[in-house]
């Protein structure tokens, strides 16, 4: 089977909810259409309500996102991952990760609610910032699952009916 290289990369918010897998199916049916790469990104911050609260001395954010990416990416492809596809942690807001990340992106997904992967660090609407901010087209993904894809008999009947 002949490769094909990708022409460009679609960024996906995964904080480990539903919502960033169902986004991240999205990601695949996209990235397969558009012969792109996928950015699994995962961003994570301490929030400033921390405080003077110790954590554990073995708890890592980065670690944690990182786990919750991971796990994701397993349970929407299973051993089939793309072939072009990376999984990102990053420090940060995740709105501003993902902002960031769209300037040089074909597209960004991201849920329309997420939960993070570590309860508290997500404050407010990613998605709503995401799509106001980002320098690329963005997809808030509402729908409970990927549609499947037409295939080519049926765009021919829904043709023939039109006639």
């Amino acid at each position: 089977m002949t490769r094909i290289a990708s022409v460009g990369r679609i960024v996906v918010g995964v904080d480990g909810s539903s919502e960033s897998k169902l986004a991240l199916s999205w990601a695949a049916r996209i990235a397969r259409t558009e012969c792109a790469g996928i950015d699994v990104v995962g961003a994570w911050e301490f929030p400033v309500n921390l405080g003077w609260t110790s954590l554990p001395a073995d708890f890592s954010p980065k670690q944690e996102i990182r786990r919750a990416a991971l796990a994701a990416v397993d349970d929407v492809f299973g051993p089939d991952r793309p072939p072009d596809l990376r999984v990102i942690t990053h420090e940060g807001s995740p709105a501003s990760v993902l902002v960031e990340r769209s300037a040089g992106a074909l597209m960004v997904i991201v849920g329309s609610r997420g939960h993070g992967a570590i309860v508290g660090l997500l404050i407010g609407s990613v998605s709503a910032r995401v799509a106001e901010h980002a320098r690329c087209p963005v997809l808030v993904v509402h729908a409970p699952k990927v549609p499947d894809a037409p295939t080519f008999e049926l765009e021919s009947t829904i043709q023939e009916n039109l006639s």
